[in-house]
């Protein structure tokens, strides 16, 4: 992966439930639900953000700093049985490191990503969101029918995610 500005696209095998995919792009057995760009908006010249660290926190980092994967964990949490919960002194929300994990494994066998290089990604990604039907996209894309129910169920799993305790970590183990 470049370390470039520029957008990408995310396809997936299996869809998680309760996602329309009326519209999506399919390619080989594989449907587009998302795109992204790094830097994410213009005015970020000095920004250190590529499409490498981008695409890699997606796919390997958490919750907390990832859309993408916070979208994801919450459309699969009855499948997970992980659901959002607030993590370390409680500021952050992530779906504990074995809801993580569970969740890297499933990106794993489901996810696949294609980039391009663009050195203004913001321009692309606006004309990407106004033309293909994306449904795990929220910000600037408010015309897709999924967008608002999907920002309601993200909500929905932080407030759930504050009224329960903080989770200890600490004796977790990776599930083989």
């Amino acid at each position: 992966m470049p370390q470039e500005p520029g957008a990408y696209a995310w396809y997936f095998r299996d869809v998680p439930d309760n996602v329309p995919t009326d519209g999506c792009v399919v390619q080989d057995g594989l449907t587009l639900l998302y795109v992204g760009i790094s830097p994410d908006k213009m005015g970020k010249p000095n920004s250190k953000q590529n499409l490498r660290k981008r695409i890699t926190n997606h796919y390997r980092g958490n919750a907390e700093g990832s859309t993408l994967r916070r979208s994801l964990g919450v459309l699969l949490t009855r499948q997970s049985d992980h659901p959002l919960r607030r993590v370390g002194s409680g500021n952050r929300m992530t779906f504990t490191h074995l809801g993580e994990q569970w969740l890297d494994a499933w990106m794993e066998h489901n996810a696949y990503v294609c980039w391009v290089e663009h050195d203004a990604p913001w321009v692309l990604e606006e004309e990407l969101l106004g033309t293909l039907s994306l449904p795990l996209n929220i910000r600037g894309n408010r015309d897709h029918a999924f967008a608002d129910a999907l920002n309601r169920l993200r909500k929905e799993a932080i407030s759930l995610a504050r009224e329960i305790p903080v989770a200890q970590e600490g004796n977790q183990q990776r599930r083989m």
